[in-house]
Formats: structure tokens, C-alpha cells, sequence
């Protein structure tokens, strides 16, 4: 290790004058040594000599990046890495072992993960690989020793300094196999949804475009308000802040609570994409049937709070509807479209918002997003039967060299 000048000899000339070399005024001056993680020794060379001799002490210290991994290490695919790591702990397992751990890395890891640089390779990755797995019916005691195979390879990479940090920290399969009790019994596909539109009483659309187009539970679509609090169109954005409740005891009646799992008031954290046809339909509701202003208690952002809020959907009586009086209507409506006396609750649109979007190949994260839970775990753990399989691709290679056949085999 040390700083190295390019530009001139380390010996002087008989005045001892510093000797110009045959790099002066050529590229950079400063050059450091040093060895990287493999052992291997490496140049790099600076402009600035302050710049050289900040690398060169992170190099000593061994914080610099450099000397974490070589350069070409950064790109190592999984497949190559997961063979070295085999090869290089095969000693010390029985042939029974050996035989096991090669044919699930052949066979199960590989074929997922195998071109993709280690260090690409995330947390959401490793989920949605479960979730497939799960989703084409794997047993989970299968999938658990494959997933730990995958854990053990990349804490070797981690150890190895190949990659910053394993993405499967934090995963904890006991969750993602529960998760499938989560699952939905029955989604509404979209010749259902178009059939309940029909038979429910068009001053309610508005809430199923809600439901149905932006993944609202009953509460919160029954606690939807006019204005820039809930809708925000220039923004293109709807914002769940709020659901409606009845506590006719602790409150005298209606009043407003956070949404589900939400601690505390933040339009932001609560903001949803709005599509264009939930706009439209929300700005017709207003304009036919236009909001009903309630008084009540507003404890969303702690302190409770009576204000006057204009509810968009209500009774025909202009009241904001109870568990009970919604049930009743929902209950006719349901019927009447055919849907099912078991699961087919006003969240089963929720389902049908969320299935559509995955089906449509929407990223895990936005669908996450879209439907505000916590986790990415749970989006991907409720909906695992609905992931798109990765289909494989087969004949491909044979495709590109039929012509070495061509005319010699009957290949119809």
C-alpha cells in the first residue's frame, strides 16, 4: 500500500531535483496499491493527492470498497457462486447430503435465481419466489429446505463479502405459511362485478368504484368526504385517512377513526394512485347526488374533535349508514347479481381491485402500496395463488439450430 506520484522518479537527478517520467502531464498522478479481498494486488489512480491519501487509509483500515470485494466479484451470478459455495463445503458432508444439496440447487434454485448477480437479488425477489412456489402447490416443508438452502448460500456470499447483506433476513417462513389462511375464499371475476353494478341502486356505484377501483374497505368508503381531506384530484390521488364507525355509548352515535392498521394521521402515508374512471365517477356521484353534511366526533388525529362532514354516501334518508342497515342493502343487491351467501362480502371487491392488478403483472411493491398493508409480506401472502407463474421457456435453443437438421428429421 502507499501513494505513488506518476508523474515524477522516485530518485532525483544529480541537484537533487524530483525526475519527470514518461507519464508527466498524462492522466491522473496519484496512484494507490493496494490488495483487495481476494488477495489480488490492484492500482487505482487519482487526480487530486489528498484524494489518494484518504483511499489509501480506508484501504489500510479496511473500509474501503475496493478492498471489500474485487470489482469483477460484484457481478458473479448466483448460480456460479452457489456452485463454488458447494464445492467448497463438500468435504464435510455425507454422500447422502451431497447428493441432496446438488440436486436442490440444480433443480429448485438455479432455475430461479441462477442468472442473477448476487448482489441484485432483494427481499421482495426471495418473497415473490415463495409465494410462486406456494402458488403452484408446493409442500411447505418442501419449500421450507429450499429456502434454507437459499438462506445458507447467501450468507456465505455475505461472508464472503460478495454481496452487503442477505435477503432473506427478516423472512420468516412460519408467517408466510400462515399467510395462505389469508388467502381470499372467493373472488368476484369481472363479469360479476359488472352484474352487481347493475342491481345496485346507481347512488351507490360510487362506492363500488370505490371498492372495486381503489381497494376501499366498506368503512372507509362509507367515511369518504368531499373534498380535498379524502380526494385530490389534481394530484391524481385518493387519500384513505379516515373509516366510518358507530359506537353509539362511547361516542353518542357515527364518528371518524383511522383506517385499519393506520396509528396515526397521515394523508400521505395514506394516498392512493386515483384511476381516471374512479375520478369520473366519483365526480358524477357529487354532482347527482351531492354530499350530506353529519356532525360528529372526528378522533383521527388524536384529540377528539366534532366536526360537520360531508359524507358522500348515505341513506335515503340522508342518514350515514350503520353495520346493520349497510347488511341489509348489501344483502339484496348480492343476491340479486348472483354472488355467492358466503364470502361475497363488499370486500370481496377489494380482492377483485387486487387480483386485477396482479394479473396485469402490476409490481408486488405497487400492489403493496395500493392496498396499504403494512408489509410486503402480506400482500404477498394473501394473494399467492394469484401471482403469474413464470412460464418455461422451453425449445429455444433446438429452435435456433433446426437447420442442422433441416431435411434429414420428420419434425411434424
Amino acid at each position: 500500500m502507499g501513494v505513488h506520484d506518476l508523474w515524477y522518479l522516485s530518485k532525483k537527478d544529480e541537484n537533487k531535483k524530483p525526475i519527470k517520467s514518461g507519464k508527466y502531464g498524462r492522466g491522473k498522478r496519484w496512484r494507490v496499491r493496494y490488495t483487495d479481498a481476494t488477495g489480488e494486488t490492484k492500482d487505482k489512480v487519482f487526480a487530486r493527492k489528498t484524494d489518494a491519501e484518504a483511499f489509501d487509509v480506508a484501504c489500510r483500515a479496511g473500509t474501503a470498497p475496493d478492498t471489500d470485494l474485487d470489482q469483477g466479484e460484484k457481478y458473479i451470478k448466483f448460480a456460479a457462486y452457489a456452485e463454488r459455495w458447494r464445492q467448497a463445503r463438500v468435504i464435510g458432508w455425507a454422500l447422502e447430503t451431497q447428493t441432496r444439496i446438488e440436486s436442490n440447487l440444480r433443480l429448485h434454485l438455479v432455475p430461479a435465481f441462477g442468472n442473477r448477480a448476487l448482489r441484485s437479488i432483494t427481499q421482495t425477489d426471495v418473497l415473490l419466489w415463495l409465494a410462486e412456489r406456494l402458488g403452484a402447490g408446493m409442500a411447505p416443508s418442501s419449500l421450507r429446505l429450499y429456502f434454507e438452502l437459499f438462506d445458507a448460500v447467501m450468507s456465505g456470499a455475505v461472508t464472503d463479502k460478495i454481496t452487503p447483506d442477505n435477503p432473506c433476513d427478516g423472512i420468516k417462513l412460519s408467517q408466510v405459511f400462515r399467510g395462505l389462511s389469508r388467502a381470499p375464499k372467493w373472488v368476484p371475476e369481472r363479469e360479476d362485478v359488472l352484474r352487481l353494478f347493475g342491481k345496485v341502486p346507481e347512488r351507490y356505484h360510487g362506492l363500488l368504484w370505490l371498492g372495486a377501483g381503489a381497494g376501499l374497505r366498506i368503512s372507509e368508503a362509507l367515511g369518504f368526504e368531499q373534498g380535498p381531506r379524502c380526494l385530490d384530484p389534481s394530484n391524481e390521488e385518493l387519500h384513505v385517512v379516515q373509516q366510518l364507525r358507530y359506537a353509539p355509548r362511547e361516542y353518542g352515535g357515527f364518528y371518524l377513526s383511522l383506517p385499519k392498521g393506520v396509528r396515526s394521521f397521515d394523508p400521505a402515508a395514506g394516498a392512493v394512485d386515483l384511476d381516471p374512471m374512479v375520478a369520473a365517477a366519483l365526480d358524477y356521484h357529487v354532482r347527482e347526488f351531492p354530499p350530506v353534511e353529519v356532525e360528529m366526533p372526528d378522533i383521527t388525529s388524536g384529540p377528539t374533535v366534532r366536526r360537520r362532514v360531508p359524507l358522500l354516501f348515505t341513506t335515503v334518508h340522508g342518514n350515514p349508514f350503520t353495520d346493520r342497515t349497510w347488511s341489509a342493502e348489501w344483502v339484496k343487491w348480492r343476491r340479486a347479481a348472483g354472488w355467492p351467501e358466503e364470502h361475497g362480502g363488499f370486500h370481496a371487491l377489494r380482492h377483485f381491485f387486487a387480483t386485477t392488478l396482479i394479473t396485469n403483472h402490476a409490481d408486488p411493491k405497487d400492489v403493496q402500496r395500493a392496498l396499504r398493508h403494512s408489509t410486503l409480506s402480506i400482500t404477498l401472502e394473501t394473494y399467492v395463488h394469484f401471482w403469474p407463474r413464470r412460464e418455461r421457456r422451453r425449445g429455444i435453443v433446438g429452435e435456433a439450430l433446426k437447420e442442422a437438421v433441416a431435411g434429414r428429421w420428420d419434425l411434424n
